[in-house]
């Protein structure tokens, strides 16, 4: 998969521009052409991550935002609070941000808009090219195109099939399962669960072609058996390479 994503952020990457890109799916925020923080209406955002697993009481959450969110430094006041370690935020930043970025720079999403000089409320926490953001958005794309190739299973309601695949389910995949009224979509499924939807949307498009949920899309199972390495991704897909991002990010400084 070749070509670029979004001709106006390479355009705004090279101006080294700050303001927000803005897209019907969602907007990246960029600080001298470098993408910095992104959201989508279908990603649930660094909030959503920090929150609902507990990990950051949600009083803790908005009262960084009431304290330091119209100075921009809402990264910067949980870090410094003690709230959260320098590390640990980063990573889930850039969950959040490639996550949202993957939606945001979706083929079809509509025209883009710069407004210029405009900024985040949560600030600068870690910095990432615009190369870096439309490569992983085409890996994405990539892998979830492989492993089940309809790409409206992402947006609309599943439900769990009644009658069971036979194929193995993982403790990730009985999560998603369980939310699966009819219902839900992958992204009211992720928020549920407090993860991130490009997670979710793999999980979906598995059981999607393990013959496990219904779709919009809804073709019969495929006559030889899922092929083995669909079920050896990681059930944690991002981690990794959010960690390898971010060392090579380091190494690049």
């Amino acid at each position: 998969m070749t070509g670029t994503v979004s001709p106006m952020l390479d355009r705004l990457a090279a101006e080294r521009a700050t303001g927000a890109l803005l897209r019907d799916h969602g907007t990246l925020y960029l600080v001298d052409g470098q993408v910095v923080h992104a959201e989508s209406p279908a990603a649930p955002g660094i909030d959503v991550l920090l929150t609902s697993t507990g990990r950051l009481p949600a009083e803790d959450w908005q009262e960084a935002v009431d304290r330091a969110g119209t100075r921009g430094r809402v990264g910067r006041f949980l870090v410094d609070s003690g709230r959260l370690a320098g590390g640990e935020l980063e990573l889930c930043h850039l969950s959040a941000l490639f996550d949202a970025a993957f939606f945001a720079l979706a083929p079809g999403s509509g025209p883009t808009r710069f407004r210029y000089g405009a900024a985040h409320w949560l600030g600068r926490i870690r910095p990432v090219s615009a190369a870096v953001v439309e490569r992983e958005s085409r890996r994405r794309r990539q892998l979830l195109d492989e492993l089940w190739p309809y790409p409206d299973t992402d947006t609309a309601p599943v439900v769990r099939r009644t009658t069971p695949s036979g194929q193995p389910v993982t403790r990730r995949q009985r999560a998603v399962l369980d939310l699966a009224d009819g219902e839900r979509t992958p992204g009211d499924i992720a928020r549920a669960l407090g993860r991130p939807a490009f997670h979710t949307l793999i999980d979906v498009r598995r059981l999607a072609a393990a013959g496990t949920v219904a779709t919009p899309r809804d073709a019969p199972p495929p006559p030889s058996p899922v092929p083995a390495w669909v079920g050896r991704v990681a059930d944690d897909p991002d981690t990794a390479l959010l960690r390898r991002l971010r060392d090579a990010l380091e190494a690049s400084l």
